[in-house]
């Protein structure tokens, strides 16, 4: 399967900062750039092959990332002068000459980018976008009675907006060839929906979601990464460690699942949070959950946890954060 990751835009809102340094390589943490994040996403979904497509400072993204990474074969291709998302994605396509899923550069996202893949190919549209619910920059204020009833704090609203990643059949690139420049939100999605040929795809539960257009942006994906490691099948938070116990959040995709690992003296409870899946246990069957489940693992007792919803699980145990045992990993990153 073939990724393609916009990361040519010239980043205005951020200068002086992006004359030297492309939005690519904002780093999320030490060491880890959007871009990284993006490509660690697209080899967990079982990808093999990723242009960057690339115009202001192209050079310094190939420098950083070469040929491969993570088992990635990377490719490039560079726009000489930045025409719009439309038509650098047309270039992409040319290139390649086959079906593929693009994302703008600068977007962040637990994304279930395989079941995406798989409900965009099922569809037998021309294109599919991710969506998501928008979040409303400012508190609001609800009223009722002549009077202020409550405040909510920067709520999901009702509508859905272009969450920036987007699966391609090679039949679009006709459509592309018409417009050729301009951003493609404005020129050929309409054209393709107006055709019944725009597709869409939403993650349940709403997990975290960000495009990084603003100093603000960045700040709070950098946040969110200050005790957050990214995992294949999700991620993990460390929310408390100290000498009594560990406290961790773990999201996992559906569909997907943990590696099978047991701990030698760590003792840990799982609390469900959110989801549907189920523990595999070693010696005994398997043992579904859901929303309010609560399940203990004893010290070496090898397990895995399979998500068949997107789950989200409050981890409390031992303090022994180094205590894991990996006998069996699922996926070629981890």
């Amino acid at each position: 399967m073939l990724g393609m990751i916009l990361c040519g835009g010239p980043g205005k809102r951020f200068r002086p900062l992006t004359e030297t340094t492309p939005k690519a390589l904002f780093e999320l943490k030490d060491g880890y750039t959007v871009t990284d994040r993006q490509l660690f996403q697209f080899k967990s979904a079982g990808f093999d092959r990723v242009i960057l497509l690339t115009a202001h400072l192209g050079d310094k993204i190939r420098k950083k990332f070469g040929n491969e990474r993570w088992g990635l074969k990377i490719e490039y291709v560079q726009e000489e002068k930045p025409l719009g998302t439309l038509n650098a994605i047309r270039l992409g396509m040319e290139t390649a000459r086959q079906d593929a899923v693009v994302s703008n550069g600068d977007v962040v996202a637990d994304l279930n980018l395989k079941r995406m893949w798989e409900e965009f190919k099922k569809s037998g549209c021309q294109a599919s976008i991710f969506i998501t619910r928008m979040r409303s920059p400012y508190g609001i204020i609800e009223l009722g009675g002549g009077r202020i009833k409550s405040f909510k704090e920067k709520p999901l609203l009702d509508y859905f907006i272009n969450a920036g990643f987007y699966c391609f059949s090679k039949r679009v690139l006709n459509l592309l060839e018409k417009f050729k420049v301009g951003n493609i939100e404005n020129t050929a999605f309409p054209e393709l929906a107006a055709r019944g040929q725009l597709a869409y795809y939403k993650e349940e539960g709403n997990p975290f979601w960000m495009s990084i257009d603003t100093a603000k942006d960045l700040e709070a994906v950098r946040q969110e990464y200050s005790n957050r490691t990214d995992k294949p099948w999700g991620h993990e938070k460390v929310l408390r460690l100290d000498r009594k116990r560990m406290e961790k959040l773990l999201y996992i995709m559906a569909g997907y699942r943990t590696s099978l690992h047991y701990h030698k003296i760590r003792d840990e409870t799982l609390h469900v949070l959110r989801g549907v899946g189920w523990v595999d246990l070693e010696g005994s069957k398997r043992r579904r959950f859901a929303k309010g489940s609560r399940i203990h693992i004893k010290p070496n007792t090898i397990h895995s946890i399979i998500a068949a919803r997107n789950t989200l699980l409050r981890e409390v145990s031992t303090p022994h954060p180094e205590d894991v045992v990996r006998v069996k990993d699922f996926y070629e990153v981890r």
